[in-house]
């Protein structure tokens, strides 16, 4: 049994990133396919695909790399822990590494960044940061 699916997510796009794999497979649930779109979206990863597998689904993450076969990603936090929550305000986020990274959130409107947050005006609990 797992108890936290997100820090595994994360953990397993940061060692296929330091073993230089170009893909990565993640048992798939709603909330790990919407963070994953979003690193998608704002280009940390170059695609996210579901393949159905039995007994459960899976998503296969392409990870993106520089030229000089640099990762995108150059780390991955988990701020938010089943034992720790952590929630902030949309006026209380700071940029991520002077604002190259994003946090990323769960908020009553959805799961969105940072930038989304503050555009939206709503906050919530903070479940990562991507640099």
């Amino acid at each position: 049994m797992m108890t936290d699916p997100i820090a595994d997510m994360l953990i397993r796009i940061k060692n296929a990133l330091q073993r230089r794999y170009q893909t990565v497979e993640v048992p798939q649930s709603r909330l790990k396919m919407q963070i994953a779109a979003i690193l998608r979206d704002e280009g940390f990863v170059e695609a996210v695909n579901v393949v159905a597998k039995k007994p459960r689904s899976v998503m296969k993450i392409r990870l993106k790399y520089l030229q000089d076969e640099q990762p995108v990603i150059h780390g991955l936090q988990r701020v938010s822990r089943p034992g720790r929550r952590v929630y902030a305000g949309y006026e209380d986020l700071k940029p991520v590494e002077g604002g190259i990274g994003i946090s990323i959130l769960s908020t009553p409107a959805g799961v969105m960044t940072d930038h989304q947050s503050r555009t939206r005006r709503v906050g919530g609990e903070v479940l990562c940061r991507v640099w």
